[in-house]
């Protein structure tokens, strides 16, 4: 096999595990299962997440875990901690103590009595657009909307910086080399950018072809992206305009002030934007979009 198809195969192995763990977060995520469903010993399953992720499997399933329970202690108001622990994949609610304390540095009691305000303004603080963002965003009003499955090529990026810009220049490449007419740019935050350090949030730029260009039954001259669904369910949407950096501010605004007093929940599905107009892209800097947030009625 040749290094390029190699790398492609590690990638994709990469990208596979990432997206199990983001789905399944909820249950014992079995290493040894999932090796073999790829044919190849743990060991060489664990040299190979970490040479495409940078990070132990292990310690991303930890990571993932606990970032997913600080936004649901944040925004469920009406689940224990106990509870929320169990929908992270905690069966010890001891050890979801110690470890949410070791990553945080407070108890998730004093989390969610407004211990993450501090922790998210310095996330926000270092970065210098979101800094001078003064946006306002207490005028919105969300639609719930029930989404359809989509079917979407991507590329993940470590880092929510303005490095994307050249991950979704890659993209708009693939799609003009596949003739791809139709289609949305759709960018996900499978790591919450306000509670995760930004040099650290797992930022993916996709595509997902639509009208003629079904996934069902496009034919692609180029293959090499990885591609996953994001599954159907009901979200609040929010219709936005703004620049680089205000982004930030709205998903401060949405999981620390709009959910907990919406009367919804959210869930540990990751949320998204579909871009009407890409300022990663755009040579003005400006982004028109529609910012998905995943709900549960309570």
């Amino acid at each position: 096999m040749h290094k390029k198809d190699t790398h492609l195969q590690h990638s994709k192995i990469a990208n596979d595990m990432m997206n199990y763990i983001n789905s399944h977060i909820e249950t014992d995520i079995n290493i040894t299962q999932m090796a073999s469903h790829f044919s190849m010993s743990k060991f060489h399953f664990h040299r190979i997440f970490k040479e495409q992720m940078g990070t132990n499997i292990y310690e991303t399933i930890k990571s993932t875990r606990l970032q997913k329970a600080s936004n649901l202690l944040i925004t469920n108001r009406q689940s224990t901690i106990t509870e929320i622990a169990n929908m992270c994949g905690y069966s010890s609610q001891t050890s979801f103590l110690r470890a949410f304390k070791d990553r945080f540095g407070q108890t998730p009691k004093v989390w969610r009595n407004g211990g993450y305000k501090d922790y998210s303004n310095d996330i926000l603080s270092s970065s210098e657009a979101a800094s001078m963002s003064e946006a306002d965003f207490s005028h919105l009003v969300p639609k719930i909307v029930k989404t359809k499955t989509k079917t979407v090529y991507y590329i993940r990026q470590k880092g929510y910086n303005r490095n994307i810009m050249q991950i979704w220049q890659k993209m708009m490449a693939w799609v003009y080399t596949n003739d791809i007419e139709e289609y949305e740019q759709i960018g996900i935050y499978h790591d919450n950018p306000i509670i995760t350090a930004l040099d650290d949030c797992y930022y993916i730029s996709c595509i997902s072809p639509k009208g003629k260009t079904d996934p069902k039954n496009i034919n692609l001259k180029n293959t090499n992206l990885p591609h996953f669904n994001i599954d159907g369910g009901i979200y609040a949407s929010f219709e936005v305009e703004g620049r680089y950096g205000d982004i930030l501010k709205l998903i401060q605004w949405v999981y620390h002030h709009w959910l907990p007093k919406s009367g919804f929940e959210t869930t540990t599905m990751p949320s998204y934007t579909i871009f009407e107009k890409n300022h990663f892209l755009s040579e003005d800097g400006l982004f028109k979009c529609t910012y998905f947030v995943p709900v549960r009625y309570v």
